[in-house]
């Protein structure tokens, strides 16, 4: 190599998804900017937690921007009325929300942010999306956005109690492309062993993803495969965790002749088979959608940050994947070891400063079937 290819190698910048480490440089550089201080523990492994700001508004519809219009412009003309989060709130199941976030971005002109709900946000049922001015897609902003940036915000099963700097959703940051390609997935699977079942090399190649089967055998809590949320139930406070109990929310659910049938207006807790590890210099999304398996939604908050499921003795110990299941529009039966969804990898630029499980609190690693952290773990 040249000493001028050799140079142009060092200064052309790494590809995917930011870390901690440079999350935390991008703040000081004014790229992430906000109306409170940034505490320490916002920054996550691979992103940052974005805070509910002092308001919300009601209103009539989901919606886009779309390219020649703001949020608040299309907000005028759906709002039905503004809620003051700085004392708290109820936000109440089946009406749709838009809030403000603490949080804004001047992003440089080479790299874009993806946001998605945080795991607790997804397994209470939460819809949760972000938006943006101009934005034409939902959770998606584009390369070198300075503005404000929104949480849609919908309770589907469950009201909810917030104020002024929850947190439901997280933001990445990436530069370029991040997915890992299918023979290197496949070799990063040999060397680290991702799920503790056989994976296909066909089935790599083709959907660039490791198949996630479902568990309904029933043998970690005496034959209870998965819970189904309570239709008339109270309000859940996201800021007091272990604080429920989970009989008055939610009822177990039990496999009948090595399946179960998911009822079209019924939220639903299962778990995959397979146990998930994602090395510290990745991270990892389960497809929220695919219906090559099926007409339903397998998961709200489906990203998966360095260092779940592994352990710093470089042991693939695995955490089995909780799945948030919605069936659309007719009842599905779904079967034990049934391909529930995908999981696809990206790799981040460096390896993070903090990884999952590692001293930061992390409440899910290790899990099998578990609820939100706001539910006491039941006996």
């Amino acid at each position: 190599m040249t000493s001028s290819a050799r140079l142009q190698a060092v200064e052309t910048p790494a590809t995917g998804i930011f870390p901690t480490q440079t999350l935390r440089e991008l703040i000081e550089e004014g790229a992430i900017k906000t109306t409170q201080p940034i505490t320490p523990d916002l920054v996550q492994p691979a992103s940052i937690d974005l805070r509910l700001g002092e308001f919300a508004w009601r209103v009539q519809a989901s919606f886009l921007a779309g390219p020649d219009a703001t949020v608040e412009e299309k907000v005028r003309a759906f709002e039905m009325h503004r809620i003051d989060l700085t004392g708290g709130a109820v936000l109440e199941k089946g009406c749709v929300y838009i809030v403000p976030l603490l949080e804004s971005l001047d992003l440089p002109d080479d790299v874009s942010a993806f946001a998605n709900p945080k795991s607790s946000t997804g397994r209470l049922d939460i819809f949760t999306r972000v938006i943006s001015d101009r934005g034409t897609r939902f959770d998606l902003i584009r390369a070198g956005y300075t503005g404000p940036i929104y949480a849609e915000v919908s309770p589907k099963t469950f009201s909810i109690a917030v104020k002024t700097g929850s947190r439901l959703t997280q933001l990445r940051l990436r530069r370029g492309r991040s997915e890992v390609a299918p023979d290197d997935l496949l070799r990063l699977h040999e060397e680290s062993r991702l799920i503790d079942g056989s994976v296909d090399p066909i089935e790599i190649a083709e959907h660039q993803s490791l198949s996630l089967r479902l568990d309904l055998a029933g043998n970690d809590m005496n034959g209870v495969v998965g819970w189904r949320a309570r239709h008339h139930a109270g309000i859940i406070d996201v800021d007091k965790p272990d604080n429920y109990d989970p009989a008055d929310f939610w009822e177990p659910v039990s496999a009948r002749g090595g399946g179960i049938i998911l009822n079209p207006d019924d939220f639903y807790i299962l778990a995959t088979r397979e146990a998930v590890t994602v090395p510290p210099d990745y991270a990892a999304e389960m497809v929220a959608y695919d219906t090559l398996v099926g007409e339903f939604r397998v998961h709200y908050a489906g990203f998966f940050d360095p260092g779940f499921g592994w352990d710093p003795k470089n042991v693939a110990v695995g955490s089995r994947g909780v799945l948030e299941v919605r069936s659309h529009d007719v009842p599905f039966l779904l079967e034990h070891e049934q391909v529930i969804g995908r999981l696809r990898y990206e790799r981040l630029t460096a390896r993070p400063e903090k990884i999952y499980g590692l001293g930061i609190g992390s409440h899910y690693q290790g899990q099998g079937l578990k609820l939100a952290k706001q539910f006491k773990i039941p006996d």
